[in-house]
């Protein structure tokens, strides 16, 4: 999914969801649309969120790939319901890659998805994608009634139906740190490396769009871990 300057406006402009969610719509200082790529430094590249990367697979690996996404992404989706597995089983859990993935959320229920994950999840990256894939898995039902869907997927974790309100309360401590640790995110990935479609990719610091299948991902991954 690509953020165009028209999606963009709509972003910024969107009331409902955000009303829905107890969340205000976005507020970008000097957030620019680039099409064309641009050389990014490693230091930037690796630069984590500001509420801490969350990853699977060794920090000493051989290979980091560095997702960013959006919960409400269909190729996200995709990607993450029929990729990832075989990526995980072949790569990560054999110690060759190290994952990250970092949210871009394109829009406000995005943002609420990617606010629940890491405030259920907090410190510990297996809960923190099994929640993300359970949001993908039930991405159209996020569409549709994000707010029980939500509720929903919390109770599953073992979190109450209020504590899941809680953390989209941008009142709260908890939920104003989480939201503007992700738009900061958004951000930096957006003006500083160019993130401007998801989902995006770095594998060792090389963009990859476009085909994300096992088999693209298996032909850039093969040379560098023989290397």
């Amino acid at each position: 999914m690509i953020l165009t300057r028209r999606a963009f406006s709509a972003l910024l402009s969107m009331t409902g969801a955000a009303a829905l969610l107890g969340i205000s719509p976005f507020k970008f200082s000097g957030l620019s649309l680039i099409d064309e790529a641009a050389a990014q430094s490693a230091a930037e590249i690796a630069t984590p969120s500001p509420l801490g990367d969350m990853a699977l697979g060794p920090e000493n690996a051989t290979v980091t790939i560095i997702e960013y996404a959006s919960m409400t992404c269909p190729h996200c989706a995709n990607f993450t319901n029929t990729v990832f597995p075989k990526l995980k089983s072949e790569y990560i859990d054999s110690g060759k890659v190290r994952f990250i993935f970092r949210e871009f959320p394109l829009d406000e229920v995005a943002a609420a998805g990617s606010i629940v994950a890491r405030c259920i999840a907090k410190d510990n990256s297996a809960t923190y994608f099994a929640l993300v894939d359970a949001m993908f898995k039930q991405q159209n039902d996020l569409a549709r009634t994000p707010l029980p869907t939500l509720k929903r997927i919390g109770k599953q974790a073992g979190m109450s139906e209020e504590a899941v309100e809680a953390c989209l309360d941008k009142k709260t401590e908890t939920g104003k740190r989480l939201l503007d640790g992700i738009v900061q995110t958004l951000d930096f990935a957006n003006t500083k490396l160019k993130v401007n479609s998801t989902p995006y990719f770095f594998v060792n610091g090389t963009p990859l769009k476009g085909d994300t299948s096992f088999e693209a991902f298996d032909k850039m991954l093969k040379p560098l871990i023989k290397s």
